[in-house]
């Protein structure tokens, strides 16, 4: 066989593949989005509707369900902005700190250095609901119930975060470039925040996801701990109230549309951030 023949079979390999691949992706594709299209179209069917046979095609009561879940206590607007300032409140601040811890780790050398860095591992296998009595207990003497700032300082200390950043700050932010600083005259905060952390901007990125999408979806600790006045709720308790109703007021459609609006801030925030993601995941694992 040419070197000629070789080349044109390759090539056709090659394509197969592709083609292939791209037929799997966009079955995949619609398999994920085909479940969003579902809880869009029953957000716009009575409750009748929904607890009946499978519906394919939107209806006509989307202005009926926007009004159940808009008008009472379950004020989807107020939980939206809730939801947004405990979300994005935490994910700047756990990824701040974080990249500041792993910083340090990184770039200083002390005494006890191993030993920090393994018992910020350590503290990864420590499950939420073990350490949530005491937290409940700090919270109450410090009288900080009903209070947004339990959601939020909590992320300050994140070892999954710091791990990632950790292991990614290894491949993209050597030290020589740090001591390139220092000699300029730059102060050590004004290099973290004017050299490191550009640097860092990719995973920072991944982590700002990862870490409003935690505290978006975070039921246990605001609903058994916290949150019991309305104008505090964020929305996983707002749905889990809906969905708690007594059997004369319990609306499925609504819930479904409540849900909906739910993960729209969700996709927005991916999407603003999501080209960090596929370089910020890849220099990452690099290390991990």
């Amino acid at each position: 066989m040419s070197s000629q023949d070789h080349e044109i079979k390759k090539s056709a390999s090659v394509k197969a593949r592709r083609i292939i691949a791209y037929v799997v992706l966009t079955l995949l594709s619609i398999l994920c989005l085909f479940w969003f299209y579902l809880l869009i179209v029953y957000a716009t069917h009575s409750h009748g509707e929904v607890t009946g046979d499978f519906l394919a095609l939107p209806g006509k009561y989307l202005g009926d369900n926007w009004k159940a879940i808009n008008g009472g206590s379950e004020d989807i607007l107020r939980g939206l902005r809730n939801s947004f300032i405990v979300s994005g409140a935490n994910a700047l601040v756990c990824v701040y700190f974080s990249t500041m811890t792993a910083y340090a780790i990184h770039v200083y050398d002390f005494k006890g250095k191993k030993f920090a860095f393994t018992f910020i591992l350590m503290i990864m296998m420590i499950p939420t609901q073990v350490t949530i009595l005491g937290f409940l207990g700090l919270i109450g003497k410090m009288g900080l119930t009903e209070n947004f700032l339990p959601l939020i300082l909590p992320a300050i200390a994140s070892p999954v975060t710091f791990y990632y950043l950790k292991q990614y700050m290894e491949s993209a932010l050597p030290l020589a470039l740090i001591e390139a600083a220092r000699i300029d005259g730059s102060g050590e905060l004004r290099t973290f925040n004017t050299i490191a952390l550009p640097l860092m901007k990719p995973a920072i990125a991944v982590q700002a996801i990862f870490s409003f999408v935690g505290a978006w979806n975070n039921y246990f600790v605001p609903s058994h701990v916290l949150i019991k006045k309305d104008q505090l709720k964020t929305i996983p308790i707002l749905i889990a109230q809906l969905r708690s109703k007594d059997f004369k007021s319990f609306n499925m459609a609504s819930i479904y549309l409540f849900i909906a609006l739910s993960i729209f801030p969700v996709i927005i925030v991916y999407l603003a951030l999501s080209k960090n993601i596929v370089g910020g995941t890849a220099l990452g694992a690099v290390k991990g």
